[in-house]
């Protein structure tokens, strides 16, 4: 029982992805990745691996450098041989994100130290609730318009999230854009917000990211654009809607409880010194 590593997408996606579609809540950033992969989103060279057992699918795994390894729910049994692998193959592994016991077992083998750690919990929707009270300001879908600006907060938003600021994040915008995944929220005719929602995959939809510059923080915009874009992917066909907290932010925790999220599971980033 050997990890395979691959470059090969649609190989990789011919069977990745119906295994990940097993459970497309708890597989739902490697889902969306491998589609933004598939579209030729994420650059050359994404790292793609898999192993079988007895002829079938048992574990899959995907990374797009610079951005950190992406562990699905996958057995953490099988995460020994994956590190061994990576290893072997000299990989260049900047951080590991996931499930909290697959992350935890991934970096407790890895060579190099962890140097830090962002905990997070993924939700999923059960019946939106409007934010009370309501925020100041408008939702609309973003247009090609906003291009240059969302660009600009998407990577300021990973330099948040990963402690990275990655290149070439126009074409993805601008794909969000064109399959109007991305809104913004606006006071007085000016964006002080902006979201996405995946289209639906597996009937699973995940809000993210939500971003509110420093300057206008504090005012309720995210949540009341988190909340408009949940209502939307509801109206426009997906079972579930999931989320992704920052367990270091109870303010942020709590509000989406507010409207209408409850939690699913643990999940953890780590960063390798």
């Amino acid at each position: 029982m050997t990890w395979t590593l691959t470059s090969d997408v649609e190989a990789f996606a011919g069977t990745a992805e119906p295994w990940l579609l097993r459970d497309p809540v708890r597989n739902t950033v490697p889902l969306t990745v491998l589609r933004a992969v598939r579209l030729g989103l994420w650059g050359d060279g994404p790292l793609l691996g898999r192993l079988e057992r007895d002829g079938r699918t048992e574990a899959v795994v995907l990374q797009t450098p610079p951005h950190f390894l992406l562990l699905p729910d996958i057995p953490v049994d099988t995460v020994p041989g994956l590190v061994t692998r990576l290893i072997e193959d000299e990989r260049a592994i900047p951080g590991v994100n996931g499930p909290l016991a697959q992350v935890e077992a991934f970096a407790a083998r890895w060579w190099r130290p962890e140097s830090g750690r962002r905990s997070e919990r993924l939700y999923r929707l059960a019946s939106p609730v409007p934010p009370d009270p309501p925020a100041e300001g408008t939702f609309r879908v973003a247009g090609v318009g906003d291009l240059d600006l969302l660009v600009r907060w998407s990577e300021e938003f990973q330099v948040e999230a990963e402690g990275i600021a990655p290149a070439g994040m126009t074409s993805l915008v601008a794909s969000r854009i064109t399959r109007r995944e991305l809104a913004v929220w606006e006071v007085g005719g000016r964006p002080v917000a902006f979201a996405g929602a995946s289209a639906p995959l597996g009937g699973m939809s995940r809000v993210g990211p939500v971003y509110t510059p420093p300057p206008f923080r504090g005012k309720g915009y995210g949540t009341a654009l988190s909340h408009a874009l949940s209502v939307r992917a509801r109206a426009e066909g997906a079972d579930e809607v999931l989320l992704f907290t920052d367990l270091s932010n109870p303010t942020s925790n709590s509000i989406y409880r507010t409207i209408g999220y409850r939690p699913v599971a643990e999940h953890a980033s780590v960063t390798f010194g």
